[in-house]
């Protein structure tokens, strides 16, 4: 976990130099690790910031367009104006795998980094870890495992992750993809509302049940309902509560693909 000293003589021709390798190799994508985190060298306050200037530097000036992202979090949200200008991805959390613990808290980080996004520059829940995530073998013998999330809570990452426009970094062995996890990585509904969707936010919480909104360009409205509680919920929520006018609109399910009146 060694950083450049951004002080140090040479340190801004060092990654000069890293930077104009990559680009003759043709890279596209950088990931800096143990950058997110501001203060991350207790030693030196405010090292990571400099530093992140001299990566953004050298990417400018490589000859090469790279997408740049940060991790881990937690990032600080009153950071956000100067990791957009440094930055296309930054975590917003510490690492994240196949935890309910996790995902359940996501809604709320989610939640304070809504409106922050823009084009080219997007807070990042990290990976989605589903499929088979461990290719190694465990004390019983058995290869690895498949994600421990059952397959309602994969619906809803995917879900969150789409509507709030996270980055989408899968995190499994693409080869041992099964049908399931497959239908999650290629629902055009769904990948249609992470593209399309504009301006998206938290627009009720009700104890676990959560409420996220965006809209298109051309007006239409995509809305998300999550129960994240560990029973099931009747709830009554008004039309004007989601943003709606009038007494029913035609909705389609993006999971089901059911079409119909509300």
């Amino acid at each position: 976990m060694y950083g450049v000293d951004p002080k140090a003589k040479g340190a801004q021709e060092y990654y000069n130099s890293i930077f104009q390798l990559y680009a003759k190799w043709g890279v596209d994508f950088v990931k800096v690790d143990d950058i997110a985190r501001t203060d991350y060298t207790p030693e030196a306050p405010g090292a990571a910031v400099k530093e992140l200037e001299l990566i953004r530097r050298a990417i400018d000036n490589c000859g090469r367009s790279m997408v740049l992202s940060l991790s881990p979090g937690p990032t600080k949200l009153d950071e956000k104006n100067y990791l957009s200008e440094n930055a296309n991805m930054w975590r917003m959390t510490d690492d994240f795998w196949d935890d309910w613990k996790l995902l359940y808290n996501m809604f709320e980080t989610a939640h304070k980094w809504e409106g922050v996004g823009t084009k080219g520059h997007w807070p990042d829940c990290d990976m989605l870890p589903l499929g088979r995530l461990c290719m190694c073998n465990d004390e019983d013998g058995e290869k690895g495992h498949y994600t421990r999330f059952t397959r309602d809570e994969q619906k809803i990452l995917m879900t969150l992750w789409c509507i709030f426009r996270s980055p989408l970094m899968f995190g499994g062995d693409l080869r041992e993809n099964d049908e399931f996890t497959m239908s999650l990585l290629t629902n055009e509904r769904l990948l249609g509302m992470h593209k399309k969707g504009r301006k998206p936010k938290e627009i009720y919480r009700k104890k676990d049940l959560v409420i996220w909104r965006s809209k298109t360009k051309d007006g239409k409205i995509y809305l998300a309902i999550f129960n994240i509680g560990e029973k099931s919920q009747s709830h009554k929520i008004k039309f004007k509560d989601l943003g709606l006018t009038g007494t029913e609109a035609k909705a389609v399910d993006i999971w089901s693909g059911m079409s119909g009146i509300v």
